[in-house]
C-alpha cells in the first residue's frame, strides 16, 4: 500500500504539486512537505525510496514527500536549481557541472559506493580495453551520461573514435550498427541478456559479450547521490536529515527484504518486468553494499577520482569547493540508525544469482 503522505508524480505535474504542498489535504498539519526528483523512471534503481514510502518511514519522520518521476528529459540538478524540487537524486559529474554554472546545490548523502557504467561489445570484436576503441564507433548517452566513457578515451589516449548518440536501449549494438554500447550493469546490460539469440533460439549469454567496466579502468565517477538546494537546506536541515534517515531505512529494507522490495517497485507501476527488476535490485544492492563507512557516507577516494577525471578531461574547469558535499547530516543519521540496532554497513550482503527471462518478464 502506498502511504497517503508520499506521492509519485510525473515531472509535468511537479510544479503544481510543489506549489500546493503546504496546503495539501493529504497529510497532517505537522508534516513537512519535501519534493524529491528522481533521475529516471520508476524502477529498482530507486527501490529504497519507494520502500521508505511504502513502509511509512517518511511518514514516521513527519515528512510529506512528493516523489517526482524522472526520465530522459529530466535533469534533477536543473530541477533543484530552478526550485522545482528541494532534493534530487543525481550523478556527481552532472551535478558539479551544473554547480559550476551557478546551481547552488550540495551532495548531502552518497548512496552508491561504486559506479555501474559499462561499455559493452561483441565477444568477436576484439575489444577488451578502451585502447581498442580506436577507429571504432562507440555508443554513448548524451546529456552528461557519457562522461565516464569519454574520459576513458582521453585517459587511454585513444584517437579516431566516432561517438554514436545511442538510445536508452541496446538495439544499435544488437543490430551491429555500432562497435560498442554504453550500458548500466543494472539495466541495459540485462537487456542484452534477456534478448533471444536468433541463431540458438536461447537467450544471449555473458560469454557473447566483452565488458569494459569503468571501475576497472579508473574513470568511474560518483553516481546516485542525494543533492539539495543550499538555500533550502539552510532553512530545512532537520527535514533533510529526516529524509536521509527514512531513505536509508528504505535501502536497508531492500537489502534485507529483497523479494518484498521487488514487489514494491512493481506495484509502483514499472514498465519493466519482474525478472528485470529482480536483476536490477540485485545489482543496485551490489553498488551500495557493503558501505564501508555506513550507507550515505561519501567515499573520499571516489570523490577525488571523480574530480580528477572531470577536471583533467575538461568536464569541469576547476575542482569544486570543499562545500560541494557534506557528511554532517549523514554522520548524525548513521548514529541514529545504529542506535536503533540497524546494520548500516552491510558486510554480510551477497549478490544473488538471478535468472533473466525473455524481455525481462
Amino acid at each position: 500500500m502506498i502511504r497517503k503522505s508520499v506521492r509519485l508524480v510525473a515531472a509535468g505535474m511537479a510544479l503544481a504539486l510543489v506549489a500546493a504542498a503546504c496546503g495539501s489535504d493529504s497529510s497532517s498539519d505537522e508534516a513537512t512537505p519535501v519534493s524529491f526528483v528522481l533521475q529516471w523512471v520508476t524502477q529498482s534503481q530507486f527501490a529504497g525510496y519507494f520502500a521508505a514510502a511504502d513502509q511509512g518511514f517518511y511518514e514516521e519522520e513527519g515528512l510529506d514527500v512528493t516523489i517526482i518521476e524522472g526520465g530522459p528529459d529530466i535533469a534533477p540538478q536543473a530541477y533543484l536549481a530552478s526550485g522545482q524540487a528541494d532534493i534530487g537524486e543525481a550523478w556527481a559529474p552532472k551535478a558539479l557541472a551544473a554547480r559550476e554554472e551557478g546551481a547552488d546545490i550540495v551532495n548531502i548523502g552518497q548512496v552508491f559506493q561504486r559506479g555501474g557504467t559499462l561499455e559493452v561489445s561483441w565477444a568477436d570484436s576484439g575489444i577488451s580495453s578502451p585502447a581498442d576503441w580506436a577507429g571504432k564507433t562507440v555508443g554513448v548517452w548524451p546529456f552528461g551520461n557519457e562522461f565516464e566513457i569519454t574520459a576513458a578515451v582521453d585517459s587511454f589516449g585513444v584517437s579516431d573514435v566516432t561517438y554514436f548518440s545511442q538510445g536508452f536501449d541496446m538495439l544499435a549494438l544488437l543490430n551491429r550498427e555500432i562497435d560498442a554500447a554504453e550500458a548500466m550493469i543494472y539495466n541495459e546490460y540485462a537487456q542484452l541478456l534477456e534478448t533471444i539469440n536468433d541463431e540458438t533460439g536461447e537467450l544471449y549469454q555473458a560469454s557473447d559479450f566483452n565488458v569494459i567496466d569503468t571501475n576497472d579502468v579508473g574513470t568511474a565517477m560518483v553516481q546516485d547521490g542525494v543533492w539539495a538546494r543550499a538555500d533550502w537546506l539552510a532553512e530545512n536541515e532537520d527535514a533533510a536529515e529526516a529524509f536521509l534517515r527514512a531513505s536509508f531505512k528504505g535501502w536497508i529494507f531492500c537489502r534485507d527484504n529483497f523479494d518484498q522490495c521487488v514487489d514494491i517497485v512493481l506495484a509502483r507501476g514499472s514498465e519493466l518486468g519482474r525478472s528485470h527488476q529482480t536483476w536490477q535490485l540485485n545489482e543496485i544492492n551490489t553498488l551500495i553494499w557493503p558501505s564501508p563507512n555506513g550507507i550515505g557516507f561519501m567515499d573520499q577516494a571516489l570523490w577525488d577520482q571523480t574530480v580528477e577525471v572531470a577536471t583533467s578531461t575538461g568536464i569541469l574547469a576547476a575542482a569544486p569547493s570543499s562545500d560541494a558535499f557534506t557528511r554532517d547530516l549523514v554522520e548524525r543519521v548513521l548514529k541514529d540508525l545504529e542506535d536503533e540496532g540497524l546494520d548500516v554497513v552491510g558486510n554480510g550482503w551477497q549478490r544473488r544469482t538471478v535468472e533473466l527471462r525473455p524481455g525481462g518478464d
